[in-house]
């Protein structure tokens, strides 16, 4: 009974001295608070599967009664943001393509024929499916606007949907995230390989001996980042096999475009790595910093929810996110056969990050010294 007395004593003890030697360190102690009121945030805000607002485009070749009230039920939703309003149907590829529309609407010109004849009148739906499960949700809707329609027409021939989804014809959620995935597993390996290499130095003091050597701070922050962005491409073409062969999801695009902008990608992610391991005084640190990242980093990359869904401020944060751009490029590239005029928007940022990143990190080389 003694015996389990002092055991337990010797315990308590041990626990004692580890709280006080975590609170003891200010950084700790916000890192201990800060972390979970920031992701608390981020989800509440961000991940949200909610459809606010659909952007879509409309064709109507009717230009009829008929069709102008069927057009002002969606846009009487609330939900519905008419953002263009076509004149032909070349137009539609433009504006899905760009992502400027979640969504494009077409109603025939013998809309309100059929309608008046007491024939079927479908109205075509071309939705995005680089997105899933935002386009099967706006589908959802469209589909009860078209059930009200037809209800208060009560005892004429309904209003029927045609749906198209382009690059995801049967809205697999698969083709949404395993594509994005070859993306996001790179960046949070790269980025706490990345974080760690510095620190690791520090902690077994051998970053001062590195720092008189002949080579310069530019010179190790090329020698530590080379290797985490090979490491970096080797793992997203481990994920772009498992996505093309076991899966099977077909690539549209080009792949030597897809390995540029890939590598643009994961130098913007070591350089965000090689700054937490600059600025890091030893591996624990740099790995609660890499986490801290991670989470928000995730959410705010439209990986799963639409960038659109999120308040204004939130949108704003997102381009200091690189997995934002890689994410979007990647599925740009594999499903939509993107060109480079098409993912400039999402290359220019990129190498924008890694450029500011980067300098950081030397700067910090230099001048944050164990």
């Amino acid at each position: 009974m003694d015996r389990l007395i002092a055991s337990i004593a010797q315990i308590f003890a041990l626990c004692r001295k580890e709280i006080l030697a975590l609170l003891k360190d200010p950084a700790n102690r916000v890192i201990l608070i800060g972390p979970a009121l920031i992701q608390s945030m981020l989800f509440g805000y961000a991940a949200t599967f909610d459809l606010k607002h659909v952007p879509y485009a409309v064709l109507d070749q009717s230009h009829s009664a008929a069709s102008t009230e069927f057009l002002s039920r969606l846009d009487g939703t609330g939900i519905f943001e008419r953002q263009a309003t076509l004149t032909n149907a070349a137009q539609i590829a433009g504006v899905i393509n760009s992502g400027r529309v979640l969504m494009a609407v077409s109603v025939p010109a013998d809309f309100a024929t059929r309608l008046a004849e007491g024939g079927q009148a479908p109205v075509q739906v071309i939705l995005d499916g680089r997105n899933s499960t935002t386009a099967g949700a706006a589908a959802g809707y469209v589909n009860s606007v078209v059930t009200a329609y037809n209800r208060d027409r009560a005892g004429q021939p309904a209003v029927t949907v045609v749906r198209r989804a382009w690059f995801n014809p049967n809205l697999d959620s698969r083709w949404q995230i395993l594509p994005a995935m070859i993306a996001t597993l790179s960046m949070l390996q790269t980025l706490l390989l990345a974080a760690l290499s510095v620190a690791r130095e520090r902690e077994q003091g051998t970053f001062d001996q590195l720092l008189v050597t002949p080579l310069t701070p530019l010179q190790i922050l090329v020698g530590k980042a080379i290797p985490a962005v090979l490491v970096g491409v080797v793992q997203s073409t481990l994920v772009l096999l498992v996505a093309r062969f076991w899966f099977g999801i077909p690539m549209n695009g080009s792949l030597w475009l897809l390995y540029l902008g890939l590598l643009g990608f994961t130098s913007a992610s070591v350089g965000v790595g090689m700054s937490i391991s600059a600025l890091a005084l030893n591996m624990q640190q740099a790995m609660l910093y890499t986490f801290l990242l991670i989470m928000p980093l995730t959410l705010l990359s439209g990986l799963v929810t639409p960038i659109r869904n999120m308040p204004e401020v939130l949108q704003i944060l997102t381009y200091a996110n690189p997995l934002r751009f890689g994410v979007d490029l990647v599925r740009r590239v594999y499903l939509e056969g993107a060109g480079l005029s098409g993912i400039a928007f999402d290359f220019v940022p990129m190498l924008v990050i890694a450029c500011i990143t980067m300098p950081l990190a030397a700067w910090l080389f230099r001048n944050r010294l164990a």
